[in-house]
């Protein structure tokens, strides 16, 4: 197949492990990368071998690229999208979506009107933990299932993050910040969602920075920082998930599904590897289960790769732009129903994404993937 050319517009941090599958994957070829920075691009074309370093508009002018990579802070997501597809680039960005809803749809109608694809991240549920937890439920070791908790608790991010503001303020918050992993793991896992209800609380209105290098600074809570949230799954299944950044310690689980025939705990899906644990309903103890796909390690654009291998074979990609949607408009959902005191109907939805083929990895990815 013809590669995908792609241009990255946003050079930070999380850039790196993007530029690395530009090297690893053979459907992508980054082509040219751009910031508002223009020295912090150059200085990323250099480190990767990337031919063009461009501003913004210079990247989104370029006619040989094919794909806008938009690795933009939450705030620029949909500006950018919007003037990537406006160019007649597909898109793939960083979670979330957008951060408003009106924003999220206005990126999905762009895309339809002008006959352009949406893909978006986290796609860690196409790692193979996660897709070992997939084949498992599929094959009905669990029986059918009933119910899911998930749990994602911490501290906050002002101890250790140089630059931790943002995590406080609209956009922030343990949901909007970690949830789409949570989210995307379990609608891949389950299904789409129909209600929601939740209760969310400001515990520290206030929070002081310890650090460096803005030891001190004081930060002004701005969202929830404690999200507890129901979900009902179209399929009859009643979920828990639980965000929050006030929590010291714990000892819940990342992920576990509850069936008929026994219990599944699923791995962090912030991460591509396993464990993956089963206990049927007359096991004695939990079986650590083997990985039943690859991509265990750090496998961050493997959902854009899927993304090029569908624009090749005029299928459907995996990690898209509706299921993004979704669960922008789910953590929505938990917030304004707490502010409500009400549920919440889902107007959304997405297909459940179809599961990667049975012992992907990557000496067969081309092969499985193309076609």
């Amino acid at each position: 197949m013809t590669e995908l050319k792609v241009g990255i517009i946003g050079c930070g941090n999380i850039s790196s492990i993007y530029f690395q599958a530009g090297q690893k994957f053979e459907a992508i070829n980054i082509v040219a990368c751009a910031d508002l920075d223009l020295e912090r691009a150059k200085a990323r074309a250099k480190e990767y071998h990337i031919p063009k370093a461009y501003s913004v508009q210079e990247l989104l002018n370029d006619p040989e690229i094919d794909l806008v990579l938009n690795l933009t802070i939450p705030k620029a997501h949909a500006e950018i999208a919007c003037a990537a597809l406006e160019s007649g680039k597909h898109v793939y960005g960083e979670k979330p979506l957008a951060i408003s809803l009106e924003d999220g749809k206005k990126i999905l109608d762009v895309a339809g009107t002008k006959g352009l694809l949406v893909g978006n991240a986290p796609d860690t549920f196409l790692g193979g933990g996660l897709q070992t937890c997939r084949k498992i439920i599929d094959e009905g070791w669990i029986g059918t299932p009933v119910a899911a908790t998930a749990f994602m608790m911490g501290p906050g991010h002002e101890r250790w993050h140089p630059d931790p503001e943002f995590y406080y303020q609209t956009g922030g918050g343990p949901m909007f910040d970690m949830g789409p992993y949570y989210l995307t793991a379990l609608i891949s896992l389950l299904g789409p969602v129909s209600r929601v209800t939740g209760s969310t609380r400001i515990t520290y209105p206030e929070r002081t920075i310890t650090s460096e290098p803005k030891k001190g600074q004081k930060i002004k809570v701005e969202v929830p920082t404690h999200v507890a949230g129901l979900l009902d799954f179209d399929s009859g299944v009643v979920g828990t998930l639980v965000t929050s950044f006030d929590v010291w310690h714990h000892n819940m689980p990342w992920i576990e599904i509850y069936g008929s025939e026994g219990t599944l705990r699923v791995p962090d899906p912030n991460t591509f590897g396993g464990p993956v644990l089963l206990r049927r309903h007359d096991a004695a103890d939990w079986s650590e289960l083997p990985l039943s796909h690859g991509f265990t390690e750090n496998s961050r654009g493997i959902g854009l790769v899927d993304m090029a291998y569908a624009l090749h074979n005029k299928r459907e990609h995996r990690a898209n732009g509706e299921m993004a949607y979704h669960v922008l408009e789910i953590m929505h959902g938990f917030h304004e129903a707490a502010e409500k005191g009400s549920h919440y109907s889902v107007k959304s939805t997405c297909k459940r994404p179809q599961a990667f083929p049975g012992g992907l990895n990557s000496n067969n990815i081309s092969t499985l993937l193309n076609k």
